[in-house]
């Protein structure tokens, strides 16, 4: 009797060990999934984990934050609330959760948690930079500027301080005092895109163009892609008649935001200046597709149809601008002008007699005004008058945009090195290709396994992964208990190790790294001849390498392991031009790039349109300073379809030029 309990206490402490590895597993797993950017899947696994243990707080925290890069404030700051009732002693809870509030503008409840925050680490210095932030937003400037002098006092080498305070004193109005802590900002730190936008602010408002048109180039050259830079510097290069350099602005503006109001608007009266009368239609069009009501874009579109010979589509929106309007002579006039031209006399002479009227009703001071209600249905971008339907448009207020200091306020990948070399090619279920249309990735093993195996899904070769729907995370999920369930049954050693490749790679394609290795030495245990096998431990490794590199945690030796998989594999497939690829990125990864360039001119060797070898060679001559070379290089893969390529060429071509 006493040995049946034993051995029932040894079963039940086997399963509880079994199940806590299981939950502990599938955090580790949605934690990797949170790194590599797959939220829904990420979302998957933390749901298990909460399923299974739904009073541990970690869970609802990275869920939390996988709901945050989806856009869903509302259910990460639910999750992170969950959290902190499990946890209230853990500082970047509130962080996670104020940043959620911001998201939805409720500035008040972000507040209340950055103070708790600092109550809970007061030498955190962006709990108090965001705090100001915050309350400059709901306008209680007294005590930002009391943050603001904090973090100058306790922090003085933190230039965003300054300019916050330089902030809070244009707010104030005080444009003095603004340019003297702005002054001091720049002088910590000159390459803050944000001060000099700050600074231009200033010089527009005091109507120095060419000062401000300077300073907002030095903002466009640190942060190229702000489109109300150049939508502000267009203004400027206009008031001192750079008509040329403000129509690229406009341009580029659209380029990087096509949606863009005040880009439409202004661009189309530039159009319009310039006798370019179409294209401004277009813009013109674009503008009261956005604002239906917007009477000015009507009218100056009204004046483009009339300039063209369209005579009654010039009338309709004349008419539309007089029926809100009705003694807004200079449409009357112009309407009377169009229907004479159309033989319609006896409408043109009501309406000159409405001017003739309206002006005798002027001369004697009876002239209706508009009522507050009327001006209340015009936009905020604008003045109200029509007469000045031709003056370019500007925002009520320039506003800088504010970047709170937080982990979570942007995407994981924006955490990385600017310049990002392409990453390793290896197995996938999907057919994801390079990205580039005309390069279909070709190996014979591969074809072989397809052909001799007939897997439950056909592989592929990619170096590109997308991101899982739901419904293919579970279809994933449920191809490995399919797989398990085959390799249990299975007798004969050769389609046991084929149905592990099977397996590692849907452990892989779900993000699960540690799995898809384990799977991998079990095979190559049996048959150290499987090339494929090699080639997915050394990838799956490397990626897992990364996410724990994120950590803090030294993987050398792992990395190691991985370029010893690559190693044996090329010699079981010397002409494979993929392992070369990767090799190469192994080395890069070490910051080698001498070896990492000679494995990519290899790889080129045996497949000349493999892009991604032209892209990642040449940023790895870019970063042993062979320029020239790795220009040449990266013109080829951008030649070849991978056009991210000519983005980093204009950059390092602007670096010369500057």
């Amino acid at each position: 009797m006493l040995r049946k309990i034993i051995c029932l206490l040894a079963l039940a402490g086997t399963l509880f060990a079994r199940a806590q590895y299981n939950v502990d597993h599938m955090m580790i797993s949605g934690q990797v999934a949170l790194h590599y950017e797959d939220y829904v899947l990420s979302i998957q696994y933390f749901n298990r984990v909460i399923s299974a243990k739904p009073y541990l707080y970690q869970p609802w925290q990275y869920r939390a934050v996988a709901k945050f890069y989806l856009d869903d404030y509302v259910g990460a700051e639910s999750d992170v609330s969950e959290a902190l009732r499990l946890n209230p002693y853990v500082d970047v809870l509130f962080d996670l959760r104020a940043i959620t509030r911001i998201r939805q503008e409720k500035y008040d409840q972000a507040i209340a948690d950055y103070n708790c925050a600092i109550r809970l680490n007061p030498q955190e210095r962006n709990y108090w930079f965001n705090r100001a932030i915050c309350r400059l937003n709901v306008k209680d400037y007294e005590q930002a500027q009391l943050d603001a002098d904090t973090l100058i006092q306790r922090w003085s080498k933190f230039a965003n301080a300054y300019s916050l305070k330089a902030e809070l004193f244009l707010h104030q109005k005080d444009t003095v005092a603004a340019a003297t802590w702005l002054d001091k900002s720049l002088a910590i730190d000159p390459y803050e895109g944000n001060t000099w936008t700050t600074r231009a602010y200033i010089s527009l408002s005091r109507q120095e163009w060419r000062m401000a048109d300077s300073l907002l180039s030095k903002a466009i050259h640190l942060k190229p892609s702000t489109v109300n830079n150049y939508i502000n510097r267009a203004l400027a290069r206009l008031n001192y008649n750079n008509l040329r350099g403000a129509m690229a602005d406009y341009d580029t503006a659209l380029d990087l935001d096509p949606n863009n109001f005040l880009g439409h608007y202004n661009r189309g009266l530039l159009r319009m200046q310039l006798g370019d009368d179409n294209r401004a239609i277009n813009d013109f069009d674009y503008v009261i597709q956005m604002e239906p009501e917007n009477v000015m874009a009507i009218f100056n579109r009204g004046v483009l149809h009339e300039k063209t010979g369209n005579i009654r589509e010039a009338i309709n929106d004349y008419s539309k601008v007089i029926s809100q309007f009705p003694n807004f002579w200079t449409g009357l006039s112009y309407r009377a002008r169009c229907y004479r031209q159309l033989g319609m006399t006896a409408k043109a002479e009501q309406d000159e007699f409405r001017i003739f009227k309206a002006q005798m009703d002027k001369h004697q001071g009876v002239q209706n005004r508009w009522s507050k209600s009327k001006q209340n249905e015009m936009r905020k971008r604008s003045e109200i008058d029509p007469e000045k339907y031709n003056q370019i448009v500007v925002e009520d207020e320039n506003e800088v945009e504010h970047e709170y200091k937080s982990d979570y306020r942007g995407k994981v990948q924006n955490r990385q090195v600017e310049l990002a070399f392409m990453p390793m090619y290896t197995l996938s279920y999907l057919d994801n290709g390079n990205g580039v249309k005309v390069y279909k990735p070709f190996d014979h093993d591969v074809e072989t396994f397809n052909t001799r195996h007939h897997p439950l899904l056909p592989l592929f070769i990619s170096c590109h992964s997308s991101l899982l729907s739901a419904e293919q995370t579970e279809s994933f999920f449920s191809l490995i208990e399919t797989l398990n369930a085959r390799i249990e049954r299975e007798s004969s050693t050769p389609s046991i190790v084929a149905l592990l490749i099977q397996r590692s790679l849907a452990y892989s394609s779900v993000q699960n790294f540690e799995e898809s290795v384990n799977d991998l030495t079990t095979c190559l245990r049996i048959d150290s001849t499987q090339v494929l096998a090699y080639w997915l431990r050394a990838s799956s490794q490397m990626r897992m390498n990364a996410f724990q590199a994120s950590g803090g945690v030294d993987v050398q030796l792992k990395t190691a392991r991985s370029l010893s998989d690559i190693n044996q594999a090329m010699l079981l497939s010397p002409d494979n031009p993929f392992l070369f690829y990767d090799r190469g990125n192994i080395h890069a990864a070490q910051k080698q790039y001498a070896e990492a360039i000679d494995d990519y001119t290899r790889a080129l060797k045996i497949e000349p349109m493999l892009a991604e070898a032209y892209y990642n060679r040449g940023l790895a001559r870019l970063f042993a300073n062979l320029k020239e070379q790795a220009i040449a290089d990266l013109s080829k893969a951008g030649e070849l379809g991978l056009y991210d390529a000519y983005s980093v060429i204009k950059r390092e071509t602007s670096k010369k030029s500057n």
